[in-house]
């Protein structure tokens, strides 16, 4: 499926060639089963972050820090905090990467509100939810990235960045991450944040190895 990009983003010579073939492109079954797949390993790393009280950086930060604040939903707040990103993404990401970006936030702010009705996790160690949600979001983030797809706020930037600039998204969204993160110090308990940052880098150097310019062609 072809990507429009704007007339000042024209591919150069050094990244055309990473340009998948024809026969290498995903067909649309194939990035229908890979969003929601990816969409549902988050809101799986999500849910355990939910139960053991931490945090992640970006958009999802923010809306957990205000689900934490406000006691209203994760899920309407993720959806409305995105919102305003959707406008930079259409202009520099442009319409395929646009929409299935908004259908995975739709469905990942749908999937949280409907877990608590569908699985309940009593207790878990926050050392191990961070190891473990931090695997599940990476997992997650990078199918969507494979596929054109994110789940707003930083990622978009990171991977506009990994694509125009060649930086790493996983640099990228690990440095926005640890930010937002070492803000909510100012919310959250110490060693709830200790924990947040700890799944924010084991998810972001995943990212990092995982997840390189030029390697991935099958778009």
């Amino acid at each position: 499926m072809s990507h429009p990009m704007p007339p000042a983003a024209a591919p150069t010579p050094s990244n055309a060639a990473d340009a998948p073939a024809p026969g290498l492109r995903h067909g649309r079954y194939e990035d229908l089963q890979a969003l929601f797949a990816g969409t549902l390993f988050v809101a799986m790393g999500l849910m355990l972050f939910n139960q053991a009280g931490l945090l992640i950086g970006s958009t999802a930060g923010i809306a957990f820090l205000l689900h934490y604040l406000t006691d209203v939903s994760f899920g309407k707040l993720f959806f409305l905090v995105n919102l305003p990103f959707y406008g930079f993404a259409w202009k520099h990401m442009g319409r395929e990467f646009t929409l299935k970006t908004f259908g995975c936030i739709a469905l990942l702010s749908l999937l949280t509100e409907l877990f608590p009705h569908v699985m309940q996790v009593q207790y878990v160690n926050p050392l191990f939810a961070a190891v473990l949600a931090g695997l599940l979001l990476g997992t997650g983030c990078l199918f969507l990235a494979r596929h054109r797809a994110s789940l707003g706020g930083a990622t978009i930037v990171s991977l506009y960045l990994q694509e125009r600039h060649g930086l790493r998204a996983g640099q990228v969204q690990l440095a926005i991450d640890t930010t937002v993160l070492l803000l909510a110090l100012a919310v959250v308990p110490w060693e709830r944040v200790a924990y947040s940052v700890l799944a924010a880098v084991v998810m972001n150097v995943f990212l990092w190895i995982s997840h390189r310019p030029g390697r991935y062609t099958g778009r």
